[in-house]
């Protein structure tokens, strides 16, 4: 008989995720399945529920591609970093939303059991969204193997109200100077995120995109531009400040100006497991209330 592998990662700051972990294990336990549940996140449940042990895992071990599904509790951010876990390992991830509903953790927390049963059914497909990656050296310390995101890549000013200029080539054809806060080099997956907050557009998870958008820009004509995803990207940064910030989706570090900084598509992709009920135009109509009007 076919036995499911489930990993399990969830926020430990979020107490009302574990009532719902422990529905999520109920259901599992109805199927021939193995359970692992991360290391700090098993400690909260131990701490609120100690019936049942589970192996473990960690960002450094226990994970492997024979798993058949990561089950991540939390909202967009969490599943974020579960990609930090998941790595190059092609494991599905879905996302159980413990809080407002979110782009990639689009399971509403009330169907976790759904999870498993349209598992079983064969109700979902398999998306496989792309990620940026950062080839720098100078950051190779700060970020080491992590040195991908699965939103976006963000330069930014630091310790400073003035500017940054942030020159910008594609396949080594100069574009601009961006004279801006920041730039976002943002994924289709990423375009819902800070890029829309940004002015960027929406890209379908599909497209074989990137958007360049640039952060509160001070040449007011400088707009998000999207750009083939097979482009090589490279920045240097320039301002006021001796140092800029570089963030992949959560993690930040800190860089000297003038420092070359080139981006491109990684090598591999996130597999996100989309369940037919919880489609993303679903998601685009119910999150950003696309088609509501108040005079209908």
């Amino acid at each position: 008989m076919y036995s499911m592998k489930v990993a399990i990662y969830g926020q430990t700051y979020q107490d009302n995720a574990i009532e719902y972990l422990v529905e999520l294990l109920d259901e599992l336990h109805k199927e021939p399945s193995e359970v692992f549940i991360e290391k700090e996140f098993y400690e909260l449940y131990r701490k609120l529920e100690s019936s049942k042990t589970f192996p473990t895992f960690t960002m450094t071990s226990g994970l492997n591609s024979t798993f058949d599904m990561f089950v991540s509790f939390g909202g967009d951010g969490t599943i974020l970093r579960a990609t930090t876990f998941v790595k190059d390992l092609g494991i599905p991830i879905v996302g159980v939303n413990t809080g407002r509903l979110g782009f990639l953790s689009t399971f509403k927390k009330e169907d976790v059991r759904k999870v498993v049963r349209e598992f079983k059914e064969g109700a979902y497909t398999i998306v496989e969204r792309s990620l940026v990656q950062l080839n720098t050296k100078e950051l190779d310390v700060e970020f080491g193997d992590l040195n991908f995101a699965l939103n976006e890549i963000t330069v930014s000013r630091k310790d400073t109200t003035s500017m940054i200029t942030v020159e910008t080539y594609l396949n080594n054809e100069y574009l601009t100077s961006y004279w801006a806060d920041g730039l976002i080099i943002s994924t289709p997956t990423g375009s819902t995120g800070y890029s829309l907050s940004c002015g960027g557009p929406v890209i379908v998870p599909t497209a074989k995109s990137l958007v360049l958008t640039p952060i509160a820009p001070h040449n007011l004509n400088a707009r998000p531009l999207v750009i083939s995803d097979d482009t090589v990207i490279r920045l240097r940064v320039s301002g006021r400040e001796e140092n800029h910030l570089v963030s992949l989706d959560s993690r930040i570090a800190s860089l000297e100006n003038g420092q070359e900084i080139a981006i491109s598509k990684a090598p591999f992709t996130i597999k996100m497991i989309e369940y037919t009920s919880e489609s993303f135009l679903k998601t685009l109509r119910n999150k950003l209330l696309w088609g509501e009007d108040r005079r209908n």
